[in-house]
């Protein structure tokens, strides 16, 4: 109800000053708000994350430590169960090697392989072999020769060299944090001193049995120290990295790591088993006092089941648990939860064991029957006797009998216990202030693991400590250093491709834009995502010839975008375009319009004759001059045009003028590279939020291979064609582009919402390749018909990564015809299958380029291909099973008659047609849909019959159908979705059979098919040259359907609430502005006041928000002063700069289509216009809140000065040049009175540039000579239009239709094989060539009887099932990273907030500078 009475109050606003206060406001025009929902949902996930940190870390660590009591030699167990304990022990330490060893093996083998630097990794190799060594000893060797306490205390000593070298090289941000290292290596130390202490008290006071007490303890404490220390050099790396040493040592390590790795992770577990041979094989077991290996022991009985079950559950705990707490902390970090679901849970991994150990002592103590509780020593002494009973749980006794080795058994004093309690403290406070850099650290969206974490491997014996060593130091590197550890600015072309587009799909395009621009802000203020843009729109076929006057005008199409244009950015600034120009260029015309943030706007409309139209080259267009021409003069500082005849764009910035945003957004790039220009290729009905770009940006910023990245794209429309698609591309996003993503590259990044790499698409045989001429009957099908898939397989060829991102979401308009449907398809389908066969053809020389492509993603691409070009033959056998459940036909017969149909169609493809092919396959598609149905119910009927679904048909039936309903509730936004299955279901012989045969018998058909409309042709045609006059009748429907060239403009019109229009009306001269360059209108001033040179004088921003003039005359003109007053200084200014903009819109002379475009932008001049774009421009530039009083006022004012001036004038009229002037001058003049009553003159120049934007009339430009020339020489090396002879056109026609030819005859060859194949083993009967399936109840009950299932049938259900399978767990594998990548964007999403309280965030010091600043103003000229 809100709602409705803001909109009411606006449009009563509006109605004040107009007859016509209506207005179309697009959906999503309305600021995006965070919802709490989705806030909370985030908070949630980082308290399971953190909660599955803790768990895994603690288990983890449990695990091992009651795993080394259990090993121990003072165990109670038997030498039998401590070697199969210490056993598992080993398997702990083994298996993050051998995890490790697999994935870089795979890595090696299937992405790439560097040839390694030997002396690199001969230094590595043995840096691993020490810390392997070291953690052997210390968990194989030391750990089981000490208490559990200690156990649990002693691996914080790990920390010690990272102590060292953060206080060698000083690695701190602030000098005084050096005393969190020297307190961590203090604490250690101190740790260390205790544990010799705590030891010699208990020798001396003889705790425990007697044989256990002896000097060689020390000696186990020696080797713990030593053994610390070794495997605290694991993470040398770390430090080294955030130093300037070794850099060049660690770059060339990352490109061979994975080989390292392969070869490290066998040296390591080559160490850990000589250390376990050699300890507890080799050497005399009286010196260790340790049980010696005995092999056949590991031989287990049946009557040993509890120690099996035992040990491989505590070794799986440890190894998963471990594995899990790896996995989790990195998610965690990404998440932007490092604190709360990192930092803090590992940290009390220590004491949360130590914690839970004495909950259950303390609560599990009570149970232990037959046990002495008179004291601890009688207690202790009693737990021998207990370890015999069965009843007695094993775990409970072995932790209790470990501690009591402690100090608490001592017969004498138990203080001493005291110092075991200290040695836990300071070795904890130890790693816990080593690693105090990882509770303020900072970390991107969507961060790689390699920037989080130095090392892949994991330490499972130190889980916690490993994660938190093994964390990223970011540190400020050496000024030369590029840091991949800060967000790399950006800047992102807003690139869309319009083709006879209509009202409400460009209304779509131009809101998203607008929404952007709102996202972005004032581009001269920094952004949170750190990224520039500019939108450009490339409107195909924008010119007609009018026939009545000959004159080149736009057609139709034009004037609606103009009017989209305003109509979009009144809706979100309440007011018309201020700053809009119109420039003449070689390939037609540009109109340029700066967007309400600040951010620029171009519209570029191509004609036709001199330019080539279709998307491909607008797509060219844009890149070579973004890309090139763009680039180029950026790195040509001295190329970049000067501001000859251009007016400033005054916005953004209160009281300031600066140069044209298009040119600072040039000066910007100078300092952006090639790897951060992006390009988003949109179409022109294209509808999007600021989120799905920004995710896009995520993944190209933080991949450096990604070259392109694409993502969910929704098709909108209504009616059954659009059902269908919408679950057509629901199955394609859900599984197929998943499946692509993960295991290797995805194919084809469709061009209606995808984002580029600049430096990819500049690439060799990329963009060069693109510009491509088709010549031959292949290049015509393969390169303009799927011209997105094209250019996405050059990209894969060069080695560039293509992505797919499920949260970034797009929605487009989809075909909601049937004829449209078809030929849409009809384009994709062969393009396809040419560039997939163009990508397995060079597999080879493409696994070697590109890291993302392995041999067995090429083999999975050829499973793919093989089975869609199987899929007119699956379709026809699946339809001769619906003929036999349905009518009980046999299956020979069942197969030729459903042969039949498709034989048919490719008869009737061939001999009429393309409307008539379209219609009869509308026809059978129907029919196949009853039949479908029909075979649906027909299954279903049979397992009833049945008695079961265990059937390989009712299988694969109930699994598809499971497998998709899981997959959309795992997809929760998209989960309506699975409704349409059903229209997919029965569409499924349309889809797959006959939109095949069509679009193959078809191809040589190289037209677009779709928007094919003349629109905007202008001029009537004659009755006679009538396209189509039919009666038509379907089911209920009919149709009388007369299509002329002239009908067809007419009903077009009707569409979209128009009328025809005829040649442009031009206003009277008084009241409008001439048209035509007229004689000047002069005031009788002298222009003494402000010299003007067209070709030197431009505009230079200075610091105190003034301007001034600079030119080519000498500093003493310069410097000349007026003798006048100040008050008629700066009227007499007002009016100079008023003149001057009119004066250079009538300098020009401008082609015949300028004119009726620029009289659509003086409706901004009328009475109305003026009226509201003067409040909001008011009210934006005094938006601060000590500025709502003077503001208010102002308004007040200047709307009854407004009102009085132009008392006189309609609401729909527009003003004159010399009625602007008089009002400027007026509406100044009381400005500046009301802001000296209110004692705020320092206002002034605000309102003035408020006022002068308000009455600033649209721009007719010229491009700069050296953009002109670029055009010139682009169009006649690539873009101009292509002229064929009569002769090649023939040529192409006869190799399109072989072609056609060859590809029909070769497709269905394979699938007639396939048919006949099976027709034969039917005919051969099952008896003889079957596989027989024993027939189960579902309970699991058999019957005793056998279904045959045919081999070839069996092996497609069964090849096409681990398809879905390897596509389902692959959308598992997707859904989790998108939930990543999705909640660590809404922890950093913008928060949109109202402008007054942006500005009270606001340095106060720049306050005071600006005010006090020395400035240089046109009165000092």
């Amino acid at each position: 109800m809100e709602d409705i009475r803001y909109r009411g109050k606006k449009r009563e606003g509006r109605h004040r000053d107009t007859w016509d206060p209506f207005q179309v406001e697009p959906i999503g025009a309305e600021k995006e708000k965070k919802q709490r929902c989705f806030q909370l949902a985030q908070y949630l996930v980082a308290v399971i994350v953190g909660l599955a940190v803790l768990a895994s870390a603690v288990i983890a660590k449990g695990s091992l430590v009651v795993l080394s009591t259990l090993s121990s030699s003072k165990s109670l167990r038997s030498d039998k169960e401590r070697q199969f304990y210490m056993l598992m022990l080993v398997f702990c330490l083994v298996c993050p090697n051998f995890l490790v060893f697999i994935k870089s093996l795979w890595r090696c083998a299937f992405k790439s392989f560097v040839q390694p630097n030997m002396r690199t990794m001969g230094m590595i190799c043995f840096i691993e072999c020490l810390v392997s060594l070291g953690t052997s000893v210390l968990v194989l060797v030391v750990m089981p020769q000490f208490d559990i306490l200690t156990n649990l205390f002693i691996s914080g000593g790990v920390c010690i060299v990272s102590a060292i070298l953060q206080i060698v090289f000083r690695l701190q941000r602030e000098t005084w944090k050096i005393i969190f290292p020297i307190c961590s290596l203090l604490f250690t130390v101190a740790g260390y001193v205790l544990l010799g202490m705590d030891y010699y008290a208990r020798i001396t006071s003889c705790v425990g049995k007697a044989e256990d007490i002896n000097d060689y303890m020390y000696t186990y404490i020696a080797l713990g120290i030593v053994s610390s220390l070794l495997v605290s050099f694991c993470w040398w790396e770390n430090t080294m990295q955030a130093t300037n040493n070794m850099q060049e040592t660690l770059t060339e390590l990352d490109g061979f790591r994975d080989f390292v790795f392969v070869i490290t992770s066998i040296l390591r577990i080559l160490v850990i088993g000589a250390v376990y041979l050699i300890y507890y094989k080799l050497l005399d077991n009286d010196l260790t006092k340790t049980t010696e290996i005995v092999w056949s022991d590991f031989c287990l009985g049946d009557d040993e089941w509890e120690l099996l079950k035992t040990g491989l559950v505590l070794f799986f705990l440890q190894a998963f648990c471990s594995a899990a707490c790896h996995w989790f902390g990195v998610v965690a970090c990404k998440i932007h939860s490092v604190k709360m679901s990192f930092a803090i849970p590992l940290c009390c991994t220590g004491p949360t064991v130590l914690l839970l150990g004495l909950v259950l002592f303390i609560t599990q103590i009570h149970h232990l029957e037959g046990a002495n509780y008179t004291n601890i020593t009688e207690f202790c002494t009693s737990l021998a006797s207990l370890s015999k009973k069965n009843s007695t749980p094993m775990v409970l006794i072995e932790i209790t009998n470990s501690i009591c080795q402690t100090s608490l058994n001592s017969h004498y004093e138990q203080w001493p216990f005291l110092m075991l309690a200290l040695e836990g403290m300071c070795m904890w406070l130890g790693f816990v202030t080593c690693t105090y850099y990882v509770w303020r650290i900072k970390v991107q969206r969507i961060e790689r693991t390699s920037q989080l974490f130095v090392r892949r491997l994991y330490e499972s014996a130190f889980i916690d400590l490993s994660l938190l060593l093994n964390t990223k130091m970011k540190l400020p590197k050496a000024q030369n250093q590029e840091s991949q550890d800060e967000l790399q600015n950006c800047v992102i072309y807003l690139c869309a491709t319009m083709w006879h587009e209509t009202y409400e799909e460009m209304l779509k395009i131009l809101t998203s834009m607008f929404r952007l621009d709102r996202y972005r802000g004032d581009p001269k203020e920094d952004h949170k995502d750190s990224f520039e843009f500019e939108s450009h729109i490339y409107v195909d076929d924008a010119f007609m010839t009018d026939e009545e006057t000959e004159k080149r005008v736009v057609n139709s199409y034009v004037k609606d975008l103009i009017k989209v244009v305003i109509e979009v950015y009144r809706v979100f600034t309440n007011k018309e375009p201020d700053d809009v120009s119109i420039i003449e260029a070689p390939y037609g015309g540009r109109l340029m319009f700066v967007m309400p943030e600040g951010n620029m706007l171009y519209i570029h409309l191509k004609d036709k004759s001199l330019i080539r139209n279709k998307k491909r080259w607008s797509q060219i267009m844009y890149m070579y001059y973004l890309l090139g021409w763009k680039g180029y003069i950026v790195k040509n500082p001295q190329k970049i045009p000067r501001l000859n005849n251009h007016r400033e764009s005054l916005i953004s910035m209160d009281g300031e003028i600066f140069l044209l945003p298009q040119y600072d957004n040039d000066s910007k790039r100078k300092f952006i590279s090639d790897d951060n220009t992006y390009i988003l290729a949109l179409d022109g009905d294209t509808d999007f939020q600021p989120k799905a770009v920004i995710l896009l940006v995520d993944r190209l910023r933080m991949y450096e291979n990604v070259g392109a990245a694409c993502g969910r794209i929704h098709p909108t429309g209504m009616g059954p064609m659009v059902w269908y698609q919408k679950f057509e591309y629901a199955v394609g996003h859900w599984l197929q582009k998943t499946s692509e993503h993960v295991f290797g590259s995805v194919l084809c990044s469709p061009g209606c919402f995808s984002l580029f790499r600049g430096s990819a698409l500049m690439d060799d045989n990329v963009m060069a390749r693109y510009t491509t001429t088709s010549t031959r009957a292949a290049e015509y099908v393969q390169y303009d018909q799927g011209e997105d898939r094209w250019l996405c397989t050059l990209l894969l060829q060069q080695g560039w990564r293509v992505e797919y991102n499920a949260a970034s979401d797009a929605y487009t308009n989809s075909p909601q015809e049937f004829k449209e449907f078809y030929n849409q398809r009809r384009r994709w389908g062969p393009s396809t299958l040419a560039n997939t066969l163009d990508l397995l053809h060079s597999g080879p020389e493409t696994v070697k380029r590109n890291q993302s492509i392995s041999r067995l993603y090429i083999f999975y691409q050829m499973f793919t291909v093989g089975s869609s070009i199987l899929g007119p033959a699956s379709v026809t056998l699946m339809i001769a099973g619906a003929f036999q459940f349905v009518f009980k036909l046999s299956g020979e017969l069942s197969i030729i008659v459903a042969s039949i149909p498709p034989v048919f169609y490719i008869i009737i493809c061939f001999l009429t047609k393309a409307n008539t092919q379209i219609t009869i396959a509308g026809i059978m598609s129907v029919l196949y849909a009853f039949l479908m149905t029909a075979s649906l119910f027909s299954i279903i009927g049979d397992m009833v019959i049945q008695g079961t679904f265990l059937t390989p048909t009712g299988l694969f039936l109930i699994s598809m159908t499971c497998m998709y309903a899981v997959t959309a509730i795992l997809h929760p936004e998209e989960s309506g979705l699975i409704i349409y299955g059903l229209m997919y279901f029965i569409c499924i012989p349309s889809g797959y059979l006959l939109l095949t045969i069509y679009s193959l018998v078809n191809m040589d058909n190289v037209s677009w098919g779709t928007r094919e409309s003349n629109k905007g042709d202008g001029a009537a045609k004659k009755n006679k040259n009538i396209l189509c006059d039919r009666n038509c009748k379907l089911c209920c429907w009919d149709m009388k359907i007369q299509v002329t060239q002239e009908t067809e403009h007419l009903m077009l019109q009707q569409i979209t609430g128009q009328t025809v229009q005829g040649a442009p009306t031009v206003l009277d001269t008084n009241n409008a502005i001439p048209l035509e360059p007229q004689t000047k209108l002069g005031t009788g001033r002298k222009e003494a006041a402000l010299p003007r040179n067209p070709q030197t004088n431009h505009y230079k921003r200075l610091s105190g928000g003034e301007f001034a003039t600079s030119s080519s005359e000498d500093s003493a003109d310069k410097k000349s002063m007026l003798s006048s007053s100040d008050e008629e200084e700066e009227d007499e200014f007002d009016r100079n700069m008023m003149n001057d903009g009119f004066e250079d819109m009538e300098e020009l002379p401008a082609s015949d289509w300028v004119y009726p475009v620029k009289q659509e932008f003086l409706k901004k001049l009328t009475h109305a216009n003026i009226k509201r774009n003067l409040q909001a421009q008011i009210r934006y530039t005094l938006r601060k809140k000590n500025h709502d009083d003077v503001c208010e006022e102002l308004v007040l004012m200047l709307t009854d000065t407004l009102n009085g001036e132009l008392s006189t004038v309609g609401p729909e009229d527009v003003l004159t040049q010399v009625q602007l002037e008089e009002l400027q001058h007026a509406l100044t003049k009381q400005g500046r009175q009301i802001l000296k009553t209110n004692r705020m003159m320092t206002l002034d120049k605000r309102v003035k540039r408020a006022i002068e934007k308000t009455l600033t009339p649209p721009k007719i430009q010229k491009l700069d000579e050296g953009e002109d020339d670029f055009w010139q020489k682009l169009l006649e090396r690539y873009l101009a239009p292509i002229v064929e002879t009569q002769a090649h056109k023939d040529d192409v026609t006869r190799e399109l239709k072989s072609l056609r030819n060859k590809g029909v005859f070769l497709y269905f060859i394979i699938n007639i094989l396939w048919v006949v194949a099976t027709f034969f083993l039917q005919a051969i009967g099952s008896d003889v060539i079957s596989i027989k399936i024993p027939k189960t109840f579902p309970n699991g009950t058999a019957s005793g009887e056998y279904l045959s299932v045919e081999p070839l049938s069996l092996m497609f259900l069964m090849s096409f099932a681990i398809l879905l399978i390897v596509q389902f767990l692959a959308m598992l594998y997707h859904r989790v990273y998108t939930l990543i990548h999705v909640v660590s964007y809404r922890g950093t999403e913008k928060n949109y907030k109202k402008r007054e309280e942006e500005e009270e965030e606001e340095d106060e010091e720049n306050t005071y500078q600006n005010q006090y600043a020395v400035s240089l103003t046109s009165e000092d000229l």
